[in-house]
């Protein structure tokens, strides 16, 4: 039964610290949490903690080493309502603002990075759009059996050949009149197997450029429909990553998700909205990091002391937390603005830019901490610096969430002039 968080008063009760299966354990954190979050946050955070201690962190290195898909973990997480955290109660989800959504995606990632992105790319990518601008009947097929974790959905924009250009989309929905009619590759879809719906743009009108992009909601498998072959990547390898590619795909005209022309709006918006759920996991990849590298350096010595005494290990620690911190800040305001109403295209931007290269730099600095342990898989460091990296690239490239914010930037000084 799905759970609204809002009910949730806590895990399990008495959860024992369970050792990573290659040798790591995670640390009570208490001097990096911000200290004014309400009391549900709090008690959220502590329910997603308990619940990747006990349930993620155990299993990441095998989901990782034989890309595993951790479907019995998705499921749980749809047991505490997680899979649908934002969408409301009436279609099934557990109705909470996006704060509490960030605050999950960095508790499931710090425990296992592909169990958080499976989150994110459900809940900002796939229920997002749906969530805000789907009809009352698409709500009721595409959200309300979309929450308890039994079923995911996936979101396809990226192409072969547009990358960062989103509005370059070659893949084409031609119209009719009874139905759409779509051919094309997308590239890149996380969640692309498993899911049973998906959320796709596609080019209507080709005189009007990114104004002729339309976006599309349906069911999978659909005929036309075939799937590429599952990516072998750096990280995240529980998650799987794949083309569709649409082949005289008839989709009937009530696939449409808003009006026609609105498709990149909608992946704009969409893409804003989950830049703060990576920005999520990127903190989870990075407080995982240094709770790897403080539990190592405290058991290491040499030179007779634990090397935790080590002016150049502290140094090290002391810029991990501290970048750790000011990426939750930037994260926490991001999710504020958006729960407020308020513009937040270019915080959005800034913490998923800031929380990714933070994530990369706080996994280096474990590696480095751990020396020779932290390059071989019997601890997790390296795995994190796996996971790290894409964080970085998808949604958006560091790259573009720098021109985001420049042009958001120089916008508001020249509305001051």
């Amino acid at each position: 039964m799905l759970i609204p968080m809002s009910r949730i008063v806590g895990f399990g009760g008495n959860i024992i610290r369970r050792k990573f299966q290659h040798g790591s354990i995670f640390l009570s954190r208490s001097v990096s949490v911000i200290p004014d979050l309400p009391e549900s946050h709090e008690i959220l955070r502590k329910t997603c903690r308990d619940f990747a201690e006990a349930e993620l962190a155990p299993n990441a290195w095998k989901c990782d080493k034989e890309h595993l898909y951790p479907e019995d973990q998705v499921k749980k997480m749809g047991d505490l309502g997680l899979m649908g955290i934002t969408v409301p109660e009436e279609y099934g989800g557990a109705g909470l603002d996006y704060l509490a959504y960030a605050i999950a995606m960095e508790e499931i990632s710090r425990g296992c990075a592909s169990a958080g992105v499976v989150l994110s790319a459900h809940n900002s990518l796939y229920l997002g759009p749906v969530k805000g601008f789907g009809t009352k009947e698409q709500k009721g097929d595409f959200l309300t059996n979309f929450t308890s974790g039994s079923k995911i959905g996936c979101f396809a924009l990226s192409e072969p050949g547009n990358g960062s250009d989103a509005g370059a989309a070659s893949t084409t929905a031609k119209d009719t009149g009874n139905s759409y009619i779509v051919n094309g590759t997308k590239a890149w879809i996380t969640n692309g197997v498993e899911s049973e719906a998906a959320v796709v743009f596609a080019t209507t009108n080709k005189s009007l450029k990114h104004k002729g992009i339309s976006a599309f909601v349906f069911r999978k498998p659909v005929k036309g429909l075939s799937l590429g072959k599952k990516e072998d990547k750096l990280g995240i390898r529980g998650s799987s990553t794949c083309n569709l590619i649409f082949e005289d795909c008839e989709l009937p005209k009530e696939s449409l998700l808003g009006s026609p022309g609105m498709g990149f709006k909608i992946a704009m918006k969409t893409l804003d909205d989950g830049r703060i759920g990576i920005a999520g996991q990127a903190l989870g990849i990075a407080q995982a990091s240094l709770d790897c590298a403080i539990n190592y350096a405290r058991t290491r010595t040499a030179f007779g002391a634990s090397i935790l005494k080590l002016q150049s290990i502290q140094q090290k620690i002391a810029d991990m937390a501290t970048r750790i911190n000011a990426a939750r800040l930037l994260t926490y305001q991001a999710a504020v603005l958006k729960d407020s109403e308020r513009p937040y295209t270019k915080e959005a931007a800034m913490a998923k830019l800031f929380a990714s290269e933070t994530a990369t730099f706080a996994a280096h600095q474990a590696i480095q901490i751990l020396g020779g342990m932290g390059y071989v898989t019997d601890m997790p460091a390296e795995r994190y610096y796996r996971d790290a990296r894409i964080t970085e690239i998808y949604e958006g490239t560091s790259e573009i969430q720098r021109l985001v914010i420049a042009g958001n930037v120089i916008k508001e000084y020249e509305a001051k002039l």
